[in-house]
């Protein structure tokens, strides 16, 4: 299966990635109301650009196999999609008590801003690419099996 992987050597710390899921995660699909107007109201970014000096890394959800998050809900919030090699989240069972958080490895999950739920990648399901890896100018996300 498919999965997002990162190429370090190749990430500038752009941020292209975290603005491109802002506006695909958005109610308007358009960088500049979802940055100003959205964002305001709680949306985020399901990646983060971490940096340190000169290097820099996109982080985001990586779907594991035996996901650590999955394991650590308590509600079923989380769930892994076998056909699609997804990490789920569904929100509505989600009741905000931060274990998933705790139990990723890879500092992937985060707190929603306003209300007592997560943000964790969700790999734009209807899409045929993740929207960061299009975004992506060094080709530094990539979309493949390996």
């Amino acid at each position: 299966m498919k999965q997002v992987y990162m190429d370090k050597d190749f990430c500038i710390g752009c941020g292209l990635c975290e603005l491109a899921c802002l506006t695909a995660h958005s109610k308007s699909q358009d960088l500049i109301l979802a940055f100003l107007d959205e964002k305001a109201g709680g949306l985020r970014s399901c990646k983060k650009v971490q940096r340190d000096g000169s290097e820099c890394a996109s982080i985001g959800c990586r779907h594991c196999d035996e996901p650590s998050c999955v394991a650590a809900c308590i509600s079923g919030a989380l769930y892994k999609d076998l056909a699609s090699g997804r990490t789920v989240y569904d929100r509505e069972k989600c009741v905000g008590c931060w274990s998933c958080m705790m139990a990723c490895p890879y500092g992937a999950i985060s707190r929603h801003p306003v209300e007592a739920k997560i943000v964790k990648c969700d790999r734009c399901p209807d899409r045929e690419t993740p929207a960061c890896v299009t975004a992506c100018p060094n080709l530094a996300l990539k979309y493949e099996e390996r």
